[in-house]
């Protein structure tokens, strides 16, 4: 018979962050155990469950006995097998045995081709196992394949030592109605389990079937038992109390917090009015970390002074757990107000001494030395982009002044964005004050740029000074290492330079940053590598921008040292592909491009008076009728209008690779036919090499 499934460890608290991960993983171990041996129907489903006290799954449609399997085992080589009269060896009759066929003779064995030589198999049909029987090493092999972050070992009330995440208080095992057979960390299978630590009665819960699992843990237990029912119920009483507001709920807290309750309950605090003259940044940051809190915004933003907790106890008078929270806050942003306010005693321009007693990497100095660095490059890049160079300058100069500043000590994650406060609290220009949490930008991928000049080019600035540096001391990304995040900053150096159509040489960029390390004791220019690899990660980008992979690689085989037409070259080629002449142009390109690679004269111009062939005349007539229009569309930037005049060369194009022998005999005209085709082959590699297009 089909029934439902449930296994349930019941623990003590589990660590929150890791909860979601054991309990998905608990349950897929025990799907797959079962899957391998048989039990499940194509139409079972699994449902993970996870609390703060429990990891448990319910799998629909589980068999109480595997189906009979049928087999076909190798028993023996004939040689090994038979003697020199044909008939069964000692050897044979040990090897049935043991494997539990000692009735089996020769004439039952099948006798057939195995690889080289001849062997004997038995076919036969094994019974199906027993639910039963096999769920004690389904859930033991699940259970030990737990990601656990740190194992516990405790004493069992026998003083037995038992390891796992938490004490296990008790098990659950049920087919259907029925307990199964299973005994892990010293206990052993019932029905029972326990529900809320405070909002049930204590007693223990016994559930009647599997099926019953979790509505018998909500309505006596005052257990949601589902991970996801939790988060939802949370976010949907978050936007329900916010009462208009905006509710900041990043997805890292809803599941820490979901993972802290069985039974969440939202209640509404409030703070006092004057600490709103805190950045709100540091209020949110303390509201989140440290006490898991949830901030409120207006519509346009700005910080409330009232935030959202989430409960595990629901009560009709909470008014001692509103004013537990409150109080408990307090400090936390007393602590935030006594750093600002502390911080803001000193300019940031008074820090940067400091910044000569932290050490950027024991190879590359100090921070002084990399802001000096930077500071340096920001001026080099504002130069070659026409910006500001003095609010360049200060700009990188300031950037890394904050963290020497109390707030951040306290919250790293603030770097940045309090230097942008306390820039401003000193005076300084917006746009040096923005590019002290602008030069982190982007952060991640979809991260925004920075809006200002000054922003970006400290931005650029500082991910090519890491980029470069960190790769001239070794420590260039291998496999899935990258502990420097050199890919992400070479992403935000590629998107600036895309998405900002910056008209920037990548090969000078490098240069001038390998330039800000001359006085760097035994510095060797990694600049080679570090183009190749943001080659590598650009292919990356473009793909996911939706380019086919041999688009990509028609205008990358150019090694483009500028981007800011990329996209636009991009995109040509792919109108380009979709016309009726490119597959034929980008075999014919591809054939010039393995012809002019086989000759060691260099192609000269062409001679008209040497062009004997009609087809050869033609192809020279037109590449001479659009030439004109081809430079001035290429001039122009219209890459698409480019590739579009030449292919209305098809024509001649095939009617000389079908008439015309370039590699003629005579010298005069090979070489002539060979300038023809190296003039045509840089007309249609302007925009890209078309040739990667051919199939």
């Amino acid at each position: 018979m089909n029934h439902t499934l449930l296994i349930e460890l019941q623990t003590e608290e589990l660590p929150p962050k890791a909860l979601v991960k054991l309990g998905a993983a608990f349950a897929s171990g025990i799907v797959g155990g079962l899957s391998a041996r048989g039990f499940l129907d194509a139409d079972s489903v699994a449902t993970p469950y996870a609390t703060p006290r429990r990891l448990a799954v319910s799998i629909t449609n589980v068999r109480a006995t595997s189906p009979d399997k049928q087999l076909r085992d190798k028993i023996l080589p004939v040689s090994v097998a038979l003697d020199a009269a044909g008939n069964g060896t000692a050897p044979l009759a040990k090897k049935l045995a043991a494997m539990g066929f000692a009735h089996v003779t020769v004439a039952d064995l099948e006798r057939a081709q195995d690889g080289k030589a001849e062997s004997f198999f038995y076919s036969h049909t094994a019974a199906g196992s027993a639910l039963s029987a096999s769920i004690q090493d389904v859930v033991a092999e699940s259970v030990a394949k737990l990601p656990i972050p740190k194992v516990m070992t405790y004493q069992r009330p026998d003083g037995a030592s038992v390891q796992f995440v938490r004490p296990v208080r008790s098990l659950i095992a049920l087919h259907g109605a029925d307990v199964l057979p299973l005994a892990l960390f010293g206990l052993t299978a019932g029905r029972t389990t326990q529900g809320h630590r405070f909002l049930s009665n204590g007693e223990p819960i016994a559930i009647a079937s599997a099926d019953d699992y979790v509505a018998r843990l909500e309505t006596t237990g005052r257990v949601m038992a589902s991970a996801a029912a939790r988060r939802e119920s949370i976010r949907e009483q978050l936007l329900e109390a916010a009462a208009g507001d905006q509710v900041l709920m990043p997805d890292a807290l809803l599941d820490e917090v979901a993972a802290l309750v069985e039974w969440p309950v939202v209640y509404a605090c409030t703070f006092e009015d004057a600490f709103l003259a805190v950045p709100q940044e540091c209020l949110i940051l303390t509201m989140q970390t440290n006490q898991k809190y949830f901030a409120l915004t207006d519509s346009a933003g700005k910080l409330r002074s009232r935030f959202l907790i989430v409960s595990n106890i629901a009560t009709d008078d909470p008014r001692h757990i509103i004013g537990g929270n409150e109080r408990v806050v307090r400090p936390r942003l007393s602590d935030a107000k006594f750093f600002f306010e502390q911080d803001q005693k000193k300019t940031l321009a008074s820090r940067l001494p400091l910044l000569e007693n932290v050490v950027y990497h024991n190879k590359l100095g100090t921070q002084a030395a990399r802001t000096n660095r930077v500071t340096m490059l920001a001026g080099a890049i504002a130069r070659h982009l026409g910006y500001d160079v003095a609010l360049a300058e200060r700009g990188a100069q300031l950037a890394k002044a904050d963290l020497l500043t109390d707030m951040v000590g306290e919250f790293p994650e603030l770097q940045g964005i309090m230097g942008t406060y306390y820039a401003r609290h000193d005076g300084e220009p917006e746009e040096v004050a923005l590019a002290a949490s602008e030069h982190y930008q982007p952060r991640f991928a979809g991260d925004a740029l920075p809006t200002t000049q000054t922003g970006t080019a400290v931005a650029l600035a500082d991910k090519l000074e890491t980029l470069v540096g960190i790769w001239s001391i070794g420590l260039q990304p291998t496999g899935e290492k990258d502990p420097f995040a050199l890919r992400r900053h070479a992403l935000g150096v590629l998107r600036m330079l895309l998405e900002k159509r910056l008209p920037l040489s990548i090969s000078v960029l490098l240069a001038d940053a390998a330039a800000a390390f001359a006085s760097q004791p035994a510095f060797v220019s990694p600049v080679a590598e570090v183009a190749t690899f943001m080659l590598d990660r650009l292919r990356g980008i473009l793909r996911e921008r939706g380019f086919a992979p041999n688009e990509v690689e028609a205008v990358l085989a150019q090694n483009p040292d500028r981007l800011d037409d990329i996209v636009q070259r991009l995109e040509a080629v792919k109108a380009f592909a979709a016309l009726p002449e490119s597959a034929s142009l980008a075999a014919a390109n591809k054939r010039i491009t393995n012809i002019l690679k086989k000759t060691d004269v260099a192609p000269g111009d062409v001679v008209e008076a040497l062009l004997v062939e009609e087809a050869e005349r033609n192809l020279f007539a037109g590449v001479k009728r659009v030439r004109p229009q081809v430079d001035a569309a290429f001039a122009a930037g219209d890459f698409a209008g480019t590739l579009q005049l030449l292919a209305q060369l098809r024509v001649e194009v095939d009617a000389f690779f079908t008439d015309v022998m370039v590699m003629a005999e005579d010298p005069a005209l090979r070489n002539n036919r060979l300038a023809l085709l190296s003039t045509l082959h840089g007309m249609l590699n302007r925009v890209a090499d078309i040739s990667k297009l051919a199939a």
